[in-house]
């Protein structure tokens, strides 16, 4: 039987490669990486909050407000109104052109990889990797709140 820690090594590790290969492609397409982050966020299609967007993507809080500022002088996001004080992040339709034009090369990409990782290990290794993630979280925090007491 495989170690579990060695597995879970490997997956983190594996992880950090994937973390830099968004980091490497975005230094070298010419977009910042918190704005390539920003616009593959918002390609869904759905609104977004700020607040959302800093909790999935984990960007800072002041960084995000500091890139969506910039976007909206750009003529590329327009803000509305959400609840509370909370902002809703929309493309306008230059925006949305801008946006298809810094992440297509991207999400072409990810498609091949995942084409060539789906027919080596099934679709399965997506559920794999975000139960893994879920489990990994809920270990932590259990490990956090162990200290605390």
């Amino acid at each position: 039987m495989d170690d579990p820690s060695v597995l879970a090594r490997r997956l983190i590790l594996a992880t950090t490669r994937m973390d830099g290969a968004y980091y490497y492609f975005a230094r070298h397409s010419g977009v910042p990486e918190n704005l390539l982050a920003l616009f593959y966020a918002l390609a869904d299609g759905k609104p977004h909050s700020q607040k959302e967007i800093c909790q999935d993507w984990l960007i800072p809080k002041t960084t995000i407000n500091t890139v969506v500022k910039e976007q909206v002088a750009a003529g590329h996001l327009t803000l509305r109104a959400g609840e509370g004080r909370e902002k809703i992040i929309c493309l306008t339709d230059a925006g949305r052109a801008y946006a298809e034009k810094a992440i297509s090369a991207l999400c072409a990409a990810e498609r091949a990889a995942a084409e060539r990782t789906i027919a080596r290990h099934g679709a399965g290794f997506v559920a794999a990797v975000e139960d893994f993630t879920e489990a990994l979280w809920r270990e932590y925090e259990a490990c956090l709140q162990q200290t605390k007491e």
